[in-house]
């Protein structure tokens, strides 16, 4: 897992040069501008899912995780806490949905938070709790989550 801000992203290195084109996709695309729908940036290989949602309780959402994908998750307005925990011997919540590359677990987690122009990459195999809410009150969050095949 990596947390930053995007203007940051040029301090990392990738072995995976896919991940570098969806840093240059984030940095050199008018996101305002994408519909809230999935784009294709190489097919399959690349593609970004733009979203607006309400934040959710800690309690109404379950620790995820992929396989074929890393999710490169961008908050382009908003606050929202991140669940997240190393993958182990949880308990699994869904069975492995290979179409949609997802599982569901039942883990205990540790939290942080990412507001306005940070992003967080998530490996294969690690857990993680988006959309929850930062505070007392749900709040409106607009996301761009790339999805880099591995």
């Amino acid at each position: 897992m990596i947390i930053d801000k995007l203007n940051n992203s040029d301090l990392y290195e990738f072995k995976n040069q896919k991940l570098k084109i969806a840093f240059e996709f984030l940095k050199l695309t008018d996101l305002e501008s994408l519909a809230d729908c999935r784009s294709e940036i190489q097919g399959d290989s690349i593609y970004v899912i733009k979203s607006k949602y309400k934040t959710k309780n800690k309690e109404d959402a379950y620790p995820e995780a992929h396989r074929k994908y890393i999710d490169v998750q961008y908050i382009m307005s908003g606050t929202e806490t991140i669940g997240y925990a190393a993958k182990g011997s949880q308990k699994t919540y869904k069975e492995y949905d290979e179409e949609n590359d997802y599982e569901f677990f039942e883990a205990e987690c540790s939290y942080i938070t990412l507001s306005e122009g940070m992003f967080a990459v998530f490996f294969p195999g690690e857990l993680h709790k988006p959309g929850i809410l930062h505070g007392n009150s749900p709040e409106e969050i607009k996301k761009i989550v790339v999805k880099v095949s591995v």
